[in-house]
């Protein structure tokens, strides 16, 4: 008996999944894993050399709650899903004129176990991740946050741009990387973004920005120069080290950091994050994967509990930030989940609109 599955390509999961869908379906999954709704281990992590590795994120979604989600139409309820990601990370793909970061997610079908689909995971990973990011600031920072910053002008600063202009009115962006042709070409993107006829990726930000005016975006010199006085200040680097410094970070300011993802690596000032009110997408993978945290921890700066809740926990009705002036960070590492219900997503789009190529193994 030969098993039927459906190829998505990443062209194809463009098309079917756009990033206000991703915010929407990422608030869901993040609750469903705080709520223990959710079967996955933190992530399997293979070192390929100094500077590679691989990951493996397994996960097991659950049946919804009744009343949370509504049936498909006939076999696994909506919401249900079992799959997982295959990721890799080669910082010296850039040289070849490739990704460093490449993923494939299979899903299973959560009743018999069979092949249900495979798909490209790197738009995938891209976008879900600042789709999280964008629920984080939604409920930490200040509702009167108006200016970003950006650290690093890869992908990810790209879609964490369009991913917070959709949770914020944002009026002033800037943006700082090492490499000046990388940043001047951050702004030459997103000014095209904004001011010229947007494509399926630039929707956001045009839509968003058109609310009250469109957003200024600039590059600057130096770090320092784009945090200070920020609202919100997004890390999005592959730096082993601190790229921000605690005096740069103003009172009432909301800290998202993406990079960073291993136990030897920070990118915050040791200070910043003890002074302020950290949160997390998972507390067992934060004391085990964030050097931002175990370090932190093992220099007897703080102890496990300065993690103050999960980001599930807050859109679930916790206590989140308590004054204007407090510094609030999210230390976001990825989760399987995420791929997981993203890929379901883009799985059950591409069904509905004949989307994607059908095989047999």
């Amino acid at each position: 008996m030969s098993v039927r599955f459906r190829l998505l390509t990443e062209a194809d999961v463009k098309s079917v999944l756009t990033m206000q869908d991703l915010i929407d379906t990422m608030t869901s999954a993040l609750v469903r894993f705080s709520s223990g709704q959710v079967t996955q281990p933190v992530r399997t992590v293979i070192p390929i050399g100094a500077t590679a590795f691989a990951g493996l994120m397994p996960a097991y979604v659950s049946a919804p709650a009744r009343g949370e989600d509504s049936a498909s139409g006939g076999g696994t309820p909506e919401g249900t899903a079992l799959g997982a990601k295959l990721v890799t990370v080669f910082d010296s793909n850039h040289a070849r004129g490739m990704p460093s970061h490449l993923a494939s997610i299979v899903l299973m079908d959560p009743e018999t176990g069979a092949l249900r689909a495979l798909m490209d995971g790197r738009y995938i990973t891209e976008a879900r991740t600042a789709a999280v990011s964008a629920v984080s600031s939604r409920l930490l920072a200040r509702k009167t946050a108006q200016s970003l910053a950006i650290i690093g002008s890869g992908v990810q600063a790209r879609s964490h741009l369009e991913a917070l202009s959709l949770v914020h009115n944002l009026r002033h962006v800037t943006v700082w990387s090492p490499q000046k042709s990388h940043r001047d070409q951050f702004v030459e993107w997103a000014d095209s973004a904004v001011r010229s006829r947007p494509d399926p990726d630039q929707v956001a930000i045009r839509s968003a920005s058109s609310r009250d005016q469109v957003p200024k975006v600039a590059a600057v010199d130096h770090a320092g120069e784009a945090v200070v006085g920020a609202d919100v200040v997004v890390l999005v680097t592959s730096s082993p080290t601190p790229v921000i410094e605690n005096g740069w970070v103003k009172p009432g300011a909301h800290v998202i950091s993406v990079g960073a993802c291993r136990p030897n690596q920070r990118e915050m000032d040791p200070a910043l994050v003890a002074r302020s009110r950290l949160f997390v997408d998972s507390r067992a993978a934060a004391l085990i994967e964030s050097g931002d945290v175990v370090l932190g921890i093992e220099e007897g700066r703080f102890t496990a509990d300065h993690i103050v809740a999960e980001i599930g926990e807050l859109v679930a009705g916790a206590a989140a930030r308590r004054s204007e002036t407090e510094v609030t960070i999210f230390k976001s590492l990825g989760l399987a989940v995420e791929d997981v219900t993203s890929g379901d997503l883009a799985y059950r789009r591409a069904v509905e609109r004949g989307v994607g190529q059908e095989l047999a193994l």
